[in-house]
């Protein structure tokens, strides 16, 4: 008996190690690591540009190619949002994209920024469908990574929208936690995307998961190629509820990295 025992607990400790070694580490597949001073690489972004409200009566101008709004100092890049009396609404600011540059279906999405402060303000870290494969949005999904709205400080959101879970229709499905020193200090703003969910971090704590519900497209669009996008609006159905304080701006959203790795990395 003894002997059948240290058998079997040979055989499980050669098919756990051969298990262990067929698990690949992750992959580093894309970075921005914004070393090199000055306007953001256009070979890696380019820029959404206007001021047309976005869907969402937003009041900036975003501008292309511009370095008060969107500039890399000190290996960080700052997309800033100002009072800008040179645009009919009052504000300038940036909305940088990968949009025929990069796009991802599926891995791990690690963005490190400190976000603006102040009532107006509406910074995002978000990801859109690279093509228009079953019509406007929502039908396509989208998925933001970090949303925060200066009105409600410290509460930072990650949200999905599809065709069936939307915020025009009350049903978006998301999570928050909230952030004490979002303004004064960097935090890691993470997605675990794959086949069968997408996971939400900050600074590596889960606070939300959206399964594949199997159902069709309005349920699960997420198995497209999708690009990053990272912004600051001002004002808006959202970050404008509460008005926007002329006082604070200009404000920046920082980035210190963005990294996309091929699957979750194990630290």
């Amino acid at each position: 008996m003894k002997n059948l025992l240290l058998l079997l607990f040979s055989a499980f400790l050669i098919i756990s190690g051969s298990h262990a070694q067929n698990l690949a580490p992750a992959k580093l597949i894309w970075a921005d690591e914004f070393s090199e001073n000055g306007l953001p690489d256009p070979n890696k972004w380019d820029y959404d540009i206007g001021d047309h409200g976005w869907g969402n009566n937003e009041l900036q101008h975003y501008s292309k190619a511009d370095l008060k709004n969107a500039r890399i100092e000190n290996g960080i890049l700052s997309i800033e949002a100002k009072a800008d009396p040179a645009h009919p609404k009052g504000y300038s600011s940036a909305r940088l994209v990968t949009r025929g540059k990069a796009t991802w279906q599926y891995g791990y999405f690690e963005i490190k920024a400190k976000l603006p402060e102040g009532v107006g303000t509406w910074p995002a870290i978000w990801m859109l469908a690279e093509e228009n494969r079953h019509g406007g949005w929502p039908k396509n999904g989208e998925i933001d990574i970090m949303e925060h709205v200066g009105f409600d400080p410290g509460k930072v959101h990650g949200t999905v929208h599809t065709d069936a879970f939307n915020h025009s229709i009350g049903t978006q499905k998301g999570g928050f936690t909230m952030v004490e020193t979002f303004q004064s200090a960097f935090h890691i703003y993470a997605i675990d995307w794959t086949e069968d969910k997408i996971d939400f971090f900050i600074d590596g704590e889960k606070y939300f998961s959206f399964a594949n519900t199997g159902g069709d497209y309005k349920e699960w669009p997420f198995n497209q190629p999708f690009h990053m996008i990272l912004n600051i609006a001002v004002g808006g159905n959202w970050g404008g509820q509460k008005g926007v304080d002329k006082n604070i701006w200009p404000q920046k959203l920082e980035v210190d990295y963005v990294r996309v790795y091929d699957s979750k990395p194990v630290y």
